[in-house]
């Protein structure tokens, strides 16, 4: 199966720690929706190379910046363009990403008589002074009445927490998830607070005007988080994400599981399994480039080490792990002979493990698996 992303780019206002692309301005909003729907078009025959069932849509993912400033026709208007220009599954997983101020009772309404069939909603904390630390702009109540109004219509949803803030305590830590808890919600993603470079964020650290997140106060709030989630019902399926049985994103899943799909907008990857593709990082040069009947993406085929490193990178941050007879049999010998050795020492600190030829994190190594990916990598084999 196939999965389409549709990348709506602007936002009420910008969060101090986000580096997604996005504008605040919805000067070209009602501009850009026409784009995305002559893109989703343009592109339809990048899935009718075979007559094979994965080409089939299976997921359709609205992503941003903020889908939800899109109006219900807007977002009617963008899945009915996909149904006309290519094969849609019978019961296609539709995401839409939404923040709490967008989810007034009344959208909340209108959203369970659309396509859409599952809500990720942009919580991040359950207290006030996280979220003007993060200039969300929500507030605590209005996270909790949405919450109360999505789960009268909504049986599919997910919402999104952040850890690691400076001055949350462990305790207000499990307090968010068991608020979060209390509304019976099947799907957390969970996130530490990263300073990435060139945000809101990173200038207030650098004038002293917050605090820079700590690494092991993350780390105590990834393994409280772990266990609470795990004690109640929880699947820890996906370094950053848990679900319950059944409720696993089918989208993001894909993209772990090395799925093909094609994304939508500006800044939108795309991946069919050979190449790897990324729209232009700009609304402007965006819209003129689709008016023009042109495709602003630039591509790259990926190497044998590319695909290599990417399964070693998604393989370890999910349940199904990496497989050793998958790397001998796609990659070669080669490779197989040096993820072991590589990875020897990580399995000696037990920090990784090997049970029924999968290599995994341990419960001790999970937090660091991104870094321990890294070193698992081969960067020079080919060329």
């Amino acid at each position: 199966m196939s999965g389409i992303y549709i990348h709506i780019p602007f936002c009420k206002q910008a969060c101090h720690y986000c580096d997604f692309h996005f504008s605040t301005s919805m000067k070209k909003k009602d501009e850009m929706v026409l784009a995305l729907a002559k893109e989703i078009g343009m592109r339809k025959n990048e899935l009718l190379d075979s007559a094979r069932s994965d080409n089939e849509i299976e997921t359709i993912y609205f992503g941003g910046g903020t889908p939800s400033v899109l109006s219900n026709d807007e977002i009617k208007f963008l899945i009915s363009e996909v149904y006309k220009n290519y094969k849609v599954s019978e019961n296609p997983e539709i995401t839409l990403e939404a923040n709490p101020d967008d989810l007034s009772a009344e959208r909340i309404l209108e959203l369970s008589k659309s396509p859409i069939n599952r809500l990720s909603i942009g919580i991040q904390s359950f207290y006030e002074e996280d979220l003007q630390l993060m200039n969300r702009a929500h507030n605590s109540a209005e996270a909790k009445k949405c919450l109360e109004e999505a789960t009268k219509y909504f049986d599919n949803i997910s919402l999104d927490l952040i850890y690691g803030i400076p001055g949350m305590s462990d305790e207000m830590w499990k307090q968010n998830i068991e608020t979060a808890l209390s509304f019976g919600i099947p799907h957390i993603s969970s996130y530490a607070l990263t300073v990435e470079p060139k945000t809101a964020l990173s200038k207030l650290i650098q004038t002293g005007k917050i605090a820079e997140p700590q690494d092991e106060a993350a780390s105590n709030h990834f393994m409280i988080l772990v266990e609470t989630l795990q004690k109640n019902g929880f699947i820890h399926y996906e370094l950053s994400n848990f679900g319950k049985d059944n409720y696993f994103s089918k989208n993001n899943s894909a993209y772990w599981l090395g799925k093909k799909y094609i994304g939508i907008g500006p800044s939108a990857h795309s991946y069919d399994g050979i190449k790897r593709g990324w729209n232009i990082a700009n609304n402007s040069l965006y819209l003129k480039s689709i008016q023009n009947d042109e495709l602003p993406i630039e591509t790259e085929i990926l190497t044998v080490s590319d695909r290599y490193n990417e399964y070693i990178m998604t393989g370890l941050r999910t349940i199904w792990g990496v497989s050793l007879e998958r790397i001998e049999k796609e990659f070669g010998l080669e490779y197989l002979n040096y993820l072991k050795k590589q990875s020897q020492k990580f399995l000696n600190d037990d920090l990784l493990s090997i049970e029924n030829n999968i290599l995994k994190p341990t419960p001790k190594g999970k937090f660091l698996t991104d870094g321990i990916a890294s070193d698992l990598f081969y960067l020079n084999l080919e060329e």
